[in-house]
């Protein structure tokens, strides 16, 4: 089991490139290749051939599934999901290969982003197994709150999947015998999602922002007061809820640490770690000058892939066998995601394409209210990055400006007036949408990959996790929407 899933990249990845020869894609994790994908649709939609509205039932299905299997139906789902994902994606895929006229090329798109997104975060899952963090300090509601902080700050840099292993296991120890179901929520809240907000680094929307011409810096310096605000009171409704659920009962395994500030097995993974966020740069459409790999060896697509992949194969078999043990490593989780986001991210084709075109067909008439919330909306239930392109499509399109243009994405970044409202630039569209399509990707366990490995790791540790319904009811709804809510009304309320 330990080598099947690597393998399985590795024989999908060689297939990939034999299958896609000619094609010059680049990508970043999951989100680039939708990146070239929304530019296309967008250029000419007068000639695109939707699907028709029944055939997003299959993804309706799979939702459901996700929100109820684990709930009413566990040991078929437990012992069945890959089976039903890969099932209704291959619905939409026949569909789309036979009777699509734009079929194959949606396809192969779909078939780059989620080999592009399943080697990025089965890395970065793989190298954080292999470093054991241990904190001294006993779980209270300032060393939470605090980890959770600097956790969003970490997101930033590494990622929100690289921060969410690498401090999920850690986390969960130094709270271990008082972890309650709030305290998993309120990770997945700040640290895969939520933190991940003032970086092109920190999401992949942001980055495809960044690679499509708006300026690396240009999210920190907009959205910063609005990032903190939130992670600040988050934080704050957290340390009041760590505070009423008590001491708890401390582990003797814990007391046996307790006096050591910090301990780090396995530290030479860092330099693993480094080499996958650097890879994710090592493009010319990202730094201006450096030499494009794939047109030097001579192959349509996957050298990131490639090394990321490699990276992690020598990440795992030289990791420091105690910190594999101490963090009870195993892929259970990362094959979770990769099988539920393979149907995921076949059956939202034709979901994506038909809002793509309601966006570009309806973006005069829409505000930036009805950006922010419909962005907002379709970014938790879908993949964020492809409906933050469609809606910047819409939005840039709403000015007379061409997402297919760096210059005219600068622009607009920059501010253009508006045409209809004089007192609301292209500026304020563009930073509704990234905050939304940041921000609400927390609302489920879909919303963004970590969400789901998160979930997976703390139901191996026996901890109480909220399935996918209570989730959204017990902490989505009553938490994030009136902070979301409050954001709108005071930022986007246009």
């Amino acid at each position: 089991m330990k080598d099947l899933l690597l393998r399985s990249f590795l024989v999908s990845a060689i297939a990939f490139l034999v299958m896609h020869v000619g094609s010059g894609t680049v990508l970043f994790a999951s989100e680039v290749a939708g990146a070239a994908h929304a530019v296309t649709g967008h250029a000419a939609p007068e000639t695109r051939h939707l699907p028709p509205v029944w055939m997003v039932i299959p993804f309706a299905v799979l939702l459901l599934m996700i929100a109820t299997g684990p709930l009413f139906y566990h040991r078929f789902w437990e012992h069945h999901y890959p089976k039903v994902a890969v099932g209704l994606g291959a619905v939409v895929t026949v569909f789309y290969a036979f009777f699509m006229d734009h079929g194959t090329h949606a396809l192969l798109h779909t078939l780059e982003e989620y080999i592009s997104f399943i080697a990025l975060i089965s890395s970065l899952f793989v190298v954080s197994g292999g470093i054991l963090i241990k904190i001294g300090a006993r779980g209270r509601p300032l060393v939470n709150g605090g980890l959770l902080f600097f956790g969003s700050i970490l997101a930033d840099v590494i990622g929100t999947t690289g921060a969410s292993m690498l401090l999920i296991r850690p986390y969960m120890r130094i709270n271990e015998g008082r972890l309650k179901p709030f305290h998993i929520v309120f990770f997945i809240f700040l640290v895969s999602n939520i933190g991940g907000g003032l970086t092109p680094i920190g999401d992949p929307p942001l980055f495809l922002g960044f690679l499509k011409g708006v300026p690396f810096f240009w999210i920190l310096k907009e959205v910063w007061h609005i990032w903190l605000i939130t992670v600040i009171v988050l934080i704050g409704l957290f340390m009041l809820l760590d505070a009423l659920a008590g001491k708890g009962t401390v582990p003797e395994q814990f007391e046996k640490h307790a006096g050591k500030a910090l301990e780090i097995k396995g530290s030479h993974s860092f330099l693993f770690l480094a080499i996958i966020i650097v890879s994710v740069f090592m493009d010319p459409a990202v730094i201006p000058g450096f030499p494009s790999l794939q047109e030097m060896l001579h192959v349509p697509f996957g050298i990131r892939e490639i090394i990321m992949l490699t990276v992690s194969v020598v990440a795992f078999k030289t990791a420091d066998q105690e910190a594999i043990d101490g963090n009870e490593f195993n892929f259970e989780p990362i094959k979770e995601v990769a099988f539920l986001f393979i149907g995921i991210f076949a059956t939202m084709i034709p979901a994506l394409e038909l809002i793509g075109a309601y966006a570009e067909a309806h973006a005069a008439e829409f505000s930036v209210s009805r950006f922010y919330w419909l962005t907002g909306f379709l970014s938790g239930v879908l993949d964020n990055a492809p409906t933050y392109l469609n809606f910047l499509a819409g939005s840039m399109g709403k000015f007379g400006s061409d997402i297919g243009s760096v210059e005219a994405v600068r622009g607009f970044a920059d501010g253009i007036s508006s045409p209809v409202e004089s007192d609301v630039s292209s500026d304020v569209y563009l930073l509704a949408i990234s905050v939304a399509a940041v921000f609400f990707g927390t609302m489920t366990y879909i919303g963004n990959a970590p969400n789901f490995m998160v979930k997976n790791i703390a139901e191996q540790a026996d901890v109480d996790v909220p399935g996918f319904v209570e989730y959204g009811y017990k902490y989505s709804l009553p938490i994030l929407v009136p902070v979301f809510a409050i954001i709108w009304w005071v930022f986007f309320n246009y």
